[in-house]
């Protein structure tokens, strides 16, 4: 297991793949009863990793060679049992001292003994050193802290302290199956307890995260796992039922199957995106809640009025972008994500955004959504896209809890609430 941990955190890290990748290249060979503390060893190790780092290099007397910094994957993880979870201390060190076998470094196992006992000794001196606070800089890198001041002054600090926390688990309850209120007394038969979220008629989060499986009903389509935030986009499209929508970069399909849920099954929605890999768990998903919808390998750059179902009365824009605003839940973004990468990300948002253009009808409407909190990818697009376009104009919205970033809305991450989202609502004038 905690070898497992440390190939995964070292594969992000040092090699440049993604959390998702790495971790199922090392799932299959586990039980499926470690996989729960897998994944909360990588994720929580790679959000508090540069603080992990610090300690590393005090607790050494000197640095690892570079063909052993799989060593220095395995402190992290055995650190991060430490310091912020519940694991008993002697399992926590035993553990993390047996994976040098594992990983093949036996002649390690002394100096990963030595490092992980002296923290134990000196924890509160050592903490004092490199830092607690979830709000620390140190814990993101430069060129994002740079960004978040620039544009959040009186909120970069929180952004930082609540993307370096676990998220909450919010559910969609398929309100075409079940209710609310009956759904909520499922959990609590099966021992879960969760809140309802104002303005949004079918978000339940829960009080503690669950796994997926043990949910009631999920199985059988009675409930969806999506966070807060992207739940606003299937309410602030309004799809209605007979209208024709376009699900752009729609995989995997949580925003797709809610436009249909929210319309009651009646639209005529094709859903588009551009890696082929990506529209299976769309697929799987529409199945498992019962809905139909067209699914199309394309790219939406390329967008061409002989797709299915145009003109479009609703058109779904969730833009690729650099997700800053969902890193609780992916923390590899910290370590794989480069300032160099907004300007393409820009390029390809205005070019989605004129593609899909034409393809919508004459007082029909798109929803410009992504999961970034950074300007340049969000209301930077958006008035550059209506500078261009003399028949597009934003429709107000309002969010509880929303920043007014004219045009349009951002929703800042919330350690009680939803992801950082950005939704700016276009309507084409007749």
């Amino acid at each position: 297991m905690r070898a497992a941990a440390a190939r995964v955190v070292h594969a992000v890290q040092v090699e440049g793949r993604s959390l998702t990748t790495a971790l199922a290249a090392v799932e299959g060979a586990l039980p499926a009863r470690d996989l729960a503390l897998l994944q909360e060893l990588c994720y929580g190790t790679l959000r508090l990793l540069p603080r992990l780092h610090a300690l590393i290099a005090i607790l050494l007397t000197r640095p690892l060679r570079r063909a052993d910094r799989i060593l220095q994957a395995l402190m992290a993880v055995g650190l991060y049992q430490l310091v912020s979870t519940r694991i008993p201390a002697h399992a926590a060190v035993a553990a993390t001292v047996a994976a040098t076998r594992t990983l093949e470094r036996p002649r390690a196992a002394g100096l990963v003994n030595a490092a992980l006992r002296r923290f134990q000794r000196e924890e509160a001196a050592l903490l004092a050193r490199v830092g607690h606070d979830d709000a620390d800089p140190a814990l993101f890198p430069d060129w994002l802290v740079g960004r978040l001041k620039a544009a959040w002054p009186e909120h970069w600090r929180q952004i930082i302290a609540v993307s370096n926390q676990r998220p909450p688990m919010t559910l969609r309850v398929n309100l075409l199956r079940t209710s609310r209120a009956e759904y909520t007394a499922m959990l609590a038969n099966a021992g879960f307890t969760a809140r309802e979220l104002p303005g949004l008629p079918a978000a339940l989060m829960l009080d503690e995260p669950v796994p997926t499986r043990r949910l009631p009903g999920f199985a059988d389509g009675l409930v969806s796992v999506q966070d807060a935030a992207a739940q606003w986009a299937a309410a602030l499209l309004d799809p209605r039922a007979g209208e024709s929508v376009l699900d752009a970069c729609a995989a995997p399909g949580n925003k797709t199957s809610h436009l249909l849920e929210q319309a009651g099954g009646g639209l005529d929605l094709t859903a588009v995106d551009l890696d082929p890999d990506r529209l299976a768990p769309l697929r799987e998903n529409l199945a498992r809640l019962g809905l139909g919808a067209r699914v199309l390998a394309a790219d939406a750059r390329a967008a061409a009025p002989d797709w299915p179902g145009a003109p479009y009365h609703r058109i779904l824009l969730d833009a690729p972008c650099s997700a800053t605003g969902v890193i609780r839940r992916h923390p590899d973004i910290k370590y794989l994500r480069r300032d160099s990468d907004i300007a393409a990300l820009t390029a390809t948002q205005d070019a989605i955004l004129a593609a899909l253009w034409p393809l919508l009808r004459p007082g029909g409407r798109l929803l410009y959504a992504t999961c970034s909190v950074l300007p340049d990818e969000n209301q930077a697009r958006v008035q550059a896209f209506l500078a261009a376009h003399p028949d597009a104009h934003a429709v107000a919205l309002g969010l509880p809890d929303a920043l007014a970033c004219a045009p349009g809305v951002q929703l800042l991450p919330a350690a009680h609430g939803g992801d950082g989202f950005y939704f700016a609502l276009l309507e084409r004038r007749p």
